[in-house]
C-alpha cells in the first residue's frame, strides 16, 4: 500500500501562520496535520504502508527532512516530489507518477477524520464522503440503490447530493489511476480552467470500475484559523477517548489548574495559569499568570498576563496582555 499526498501550497487562508511553514506542518495536538492524516489513514488501511509520496512546493530542506521522519513513523519510505504550478489535483496527483504503483491511497493534507471502518482493498475503488449542509463549495458524489457511485460533480451550484468527498481516495490500482491522469494532460482536459481529479474519476466509472463511499464518522477542516482550533478541540477529545498520555513528564506546573483534555510538550512551563480544557502547548513553551482555553500554542511561545481563547499563537511568538482571540505569526510580539 502506498499513501499519496498532495500539499503543494502554503496554504493563504492561514496566514499569518504559513508564511514560515507550510499549512500541513501546523500541530495539532502536539503532532503536524499532515502526520496525524497519515497515521489515520495507516491505522484504517489494515496493511503494511510502503511508502509516502509527499507532493510539495519548494518548501527547504527542513521541511522535507521532516516529511521524511513522518513517512517513516508509519514504517514507510518518504519520497518528496514538486508540484511547481498549481494546475489542478490531478496534476498534483501525477507528479508522483514513480509511485502509482499496486494499491494506493490518496489524501490531501488540509484535513483529518475519524472513521470506525477498516478500508475493504478488494474493492476497485473507495471515496471518502461526509454528509454536509452546504454542498455547493465540494466535489459531491450520487449514489445508485445499490450503494455503488454513479456520478461525480464538482462544487455543484443547483443540489443533486449532499455527500461531499472529502480528499481520501483508495484506488486499488494505481496504474490505471497514472493513466487516466495522463490522459486528462494530454488531451488538455479542464474542469474551471484547472485538471480535475473528478474527471479522471468520471472516465474510470464510464470504463466499468465500481467506486463505493466510505463513509467518516467525522470530517474537520484545517482551512482556516477558526476551522484548525476547532480541529484541534476534536482531536484532542478523540485522544482522551482513547486513553491517550497528552502531557509530557517533563513539563512543569506550578501552582497551576490544567483542565482536560490538554496537550502540554516536553519541556513546557505553566505558573500561576489556568490551562484547558482544548488546548495544545508545544514543546519549551510558557505559560505564566495566563488564562488559556480552546488555543493552539505553539513551540517556544510565550503566554504571559493574558486572557487567551479561541486563539493560534505561532513558534516563538511572545502574547503579553488581556486579549481574547488572535491569531498570532511565529517569532512575534504582541503586548497588550
Amino acid at each position: 500500500m502506498k499513501i499519496i499526498v498532495p500539499m503543494a501550497g502554503m496554504g493563504k487562508r492561514m496566514r499569518p501562520h504559513t508564511l514560515t511553514v507550510p499549512k500541513p506542518l501546523i500541530p495539532i495536538a502536539g503532532k503536524p496535520i499532515v502526520q496525524r492524516l497519515v497515521e489515520d489513514i495507516a491505522k484504517v488501511c489494515g496493511e503494511q504502508v510502503d511508502e509516502v509520496a509527499f507532493i510539495i512546493g519548494r518548501f527547504g530542506a527542513e521541511v522535507e527532512k521532516n516529511l521524511v521522519k513522518i513517512a517513516e513513523s508509519v514504517g514507510a519510505k518518504g519520497t518528496i516530489v514538486y508540484q511547481d504550478e498549481p494546475l489542478g489535483t490531478a496534476h498534483a496527483i501525477l507528479c508522483a507518477k514513480e509511485a502509482l504503483t499496486g494499491p494506493v491511497v490518496v489524501a490531501f493534507a488540509d484535513t483529518l477524520f475519524k472513521a470506525d471502518f477498516t478500508l475493504d482493498s478488494s474493492v476497485p475503488g473507495t471515496i471518502w464522503v461526509q454528509k454536509v449542509d452546504d454542498p455547493k463549495p465540494f466535489g459531491v458524489v450520487k449514489l445508485d440503490d445499490k450503494g455503488q457511485i454513479t456520478d461525480f460533480v464538482e462544487k455543484p451550484q443547483e443540489f443533486v447530493s449532499d455527500l461531499a468527498i472529502i480528499g481520501i481516495y483508495y484506488f486499488q490500482d494505481g496504474e490505471y489511476l497514472r493513466d487516466e491522469l495522463q490522459f486528462l494532460l494530454d488531451n488538455d482536459i479542464k474542469d474551471k480552467g484547472e485538471y480535475q481529479l473528478t474527471n479522471a474519476l468520471e472516465n474510470m466509472k464510464n470504463k466499468g470500475t465500481t467506486f463505493v463511499p466510505g463513509r467518516v464518522t467525522e470530517w474537520l477542516d484545517c482551512g482556516n484559523k477558526d476551522a484548525t482550533v476547532y480541529t484541534n478541540q476534536r482531536y484532542l477529545e478523540y485522544l482522551q477517548e482513547r486513553g491517550e498520555n497528552l502531557v509530557a513528564a517533563s513539563a512543569k506546573l506550578t501552582n497551576s489548574v490544567v483542565i482536560p483534555p490538554v496537550y502540554i510538550g516536553e519541556n513546557a512551563v505553566i505558573t500561576d495559569s489556568v490551562v484547558g480544557p482544548h488546548v495544545s502547548l508545544g514543546d519549551h513553551s510558557n505559560v505564566r499568570s495566563s488564562v488559556l482555553s480552546n488555543s493552539i500554542v505553539q513551540q517556544s511561545a510565550s503566554v504571559l498576563h493574558a486572557n487567551v481563547t479561541n486563539s493560534m499563537i505561532g513558534n516563538f511568538a511572545t502574547i503579553t496582555g488581556t486579549p481574547d482571540d488572535l491569531s498570532l505569526g511565529d517569532y512575534n510580539t504582541l503586548r497588550v
